[in-house]
């Protein structure tokens, strides 16, 4: 337990700066964005004396360095703002979206996971012969899908032929544990495939490097049964390298999520953005940019814990 904490303590005292540095990118990125603030808050017609009055209100004269400050001030007390009118305070519409993108997103993750590891492993028991042929095609085909197109096939067929899953909504699980499922299973298939054509040659590669290695053969060699060795000793030092992989993907599925979301028309951080976007409000779209990001960071803490409880070795690190 020392070492864990340790390292979780060492995670801890870095979080602060990189917190900064995504605060600092996001905050820049929207600074340099086109379009006048005022303008987009106010609209067309407004006077010149009103959307003056508006960025002196709002800070947005001051120099961008008082700007950031006040930025950061605000996010010690969660205050993200409030959209442009009618005015809402953004926290409220992300705590009340981002549970959704949350668990599209775990679930996603629990997909990927249990669908690579275990073709992945497979195709490494197999190397070389047809069951490893078959799931090395499947996963460059499966690269090469995009999320939001498999999606559109995944409603096509599963919604509009079968009728086996809504084609978009969200049900509560609160309501109705099965209907929550029914509406979450295409999503999240369409979220995880990508994730997991890549991450299956990882989890293979990182096997068969390992099968290869001399103690193996010198365990086999010795009678211990091979299935001993592959549970005991393969699996736990070839999963490394997949975890971290997996942690690093986790971007990519809260990202895949705001897109996926949309197509679904499930009412998560996607639609939050997307409105934001479409309304010009860069205050929305900065406090959902930013709670993903910091979501990112907490979650390759959690990776990097992880690394502890799979691989002993690392603990003397």
């Amino acid at each position: 337990m020392e070492i864990v904490f340790r390292l979780l303590l060492r995670r801890l005292m870095a979080l602060p700066v990189m917190i900064l540095g995504v605060t600092a990118l996001v905050f820049l990125i929207l600074q340099f964005m086109p379009g006048d603030p005022a303008t987009i808050a106010l609209g067309e017609s407004a006077s010149e004396a009103a959307k003056e009055l508006y960025r002196e209100r709002h800070g947005l004269n001051d120099p961008i360095i008082v700007q950031y400050v006040r930025f950061l001030g605000n996010l010690l007390v969660l205050d993200f703002g409030v959209t442009t009118p009618p005015e809402q305070p953004i926290v409220d519409l992300i705590a009340r979206s981002f549970p959704l993108t949350l668990q599209l997103t775990f679930i996603g993750v629990i997909g990927a996971a249990i669908i690579s590891f275990s073709l992945g492993i497979i195709a490494a028991l197999y190397r070389d012969r047809w069951a490893d042929q078959v799931i090395r095609l499947i996963s460059v085909a499966a690269v090469a899908t995009p999320s939001f197109w498999l999606g559109i096939l995944l409603i096509q067929y599963f919604s509009l032929e079968l009728d086996w899953f809504p084609s978009g909504g969200f049900v509560p699980f609160s309501e109705s544990p099965l209907e929550y499922m029914r509406s979450m299973t295409l999503p999240s298939l369409a979220l995880c495939v990508p994730v997991c054509a890549s991450l299956i040659r990882v989890v293979r590669t990182s096997m068969v490097e390992e099968m290869d290695k001399d103690y193996v053969r010198t365990a086999i060699g010795n009678g211990v049964p091979y299935a001993t060795v592959i549970r005991h000793n393969v699996l736990r030092n070839a999963l490394i390298t997949p975890v971290t992989v997996l942690g690093l993907r986790v971007g990519y599925l809260l990202g895949g999520a705001v897109v996926i979301e949309q197509i679904f028309d499930l009412p998560g951080m996607g639609k939050l953005i997307f409105n934001g976007i479409v309304n010009h409000d860069l205050h929305l779209v900065q406090g959902v940019v930013l709670t993903i990001a910091f979501t990112f960071v907490i979650v390759n803490i959690v990776v990097d814990i992880l690394y502890l409880l799979i691989n002993p070795k690392i603990r003397s690190l």
